[in-house]
């Protein structure tokens, strides 16, 4: 079918804001903004981690090691060059607290939580005052058949 030459075609902008509507149906969405959260969160988390080894476990440990920075002073000189692994053991002392640090949050505290909410939604309510009357009616017919 021929269109007449004065009609416009108005489908690429039909397209343009039906990905706009569609952007912001994912956008808008609580998950999204759940998961936004949880990662700005964690990156706050992380900074005080890396404070927390960086400040106050690093001096630790250099107070056991002989060098004046612990092993982050440490280096491997090759001629001119100096490699910097105690920068590496650093980062992996860094990471290792990190883990442990998600790990007690994360399975321990959050695992009990959530356990603790399962079995709360998992005991029954207490009964209420009609069926406990009914309880007791059903008790006495029971009663009175065996009689």
């Amino acid at each position: 079918m021929n269109r007449p030459s004065h009609a416009v075609s108005f489908e690429p902008t039909r397209r343009v804001f039906s990905l706009l509507e569609e952007f912001k149906n994912f956008a808008l969405k609580g998950n999204v903004i759940d998961l936004a959260v949880g990662v700005i969160i964690g990156a706050a988390f992380g900074k005080i981690i890396d404070s927390l080894v960086k400040h106050i476990i690093t001096p630790l440990i250099g107070l056991v090691l002989p060098s004046e920075q612990g092993y982050l002073g440490w280096k491997l000189v090759v001629g001119a060059k100096e490699v910097p692994y105690g920068l590496f053991l650093g980062e992996v002392v860094n990471f290792l607290v990190v883990a442990l640090a998600i790990y007690i949050f994360i399975v321990k505290f959050l695992g009990y939580v959530m356990k603790t909410k399962k079995a709360e939604a998992a005991a029954p309510p207490p009964p209420s005052r009609e069926e406990q009357l009914l309880a007791e009616i059903r008790d006495l017919l029971k009663q009175r058949s065996a009689a």
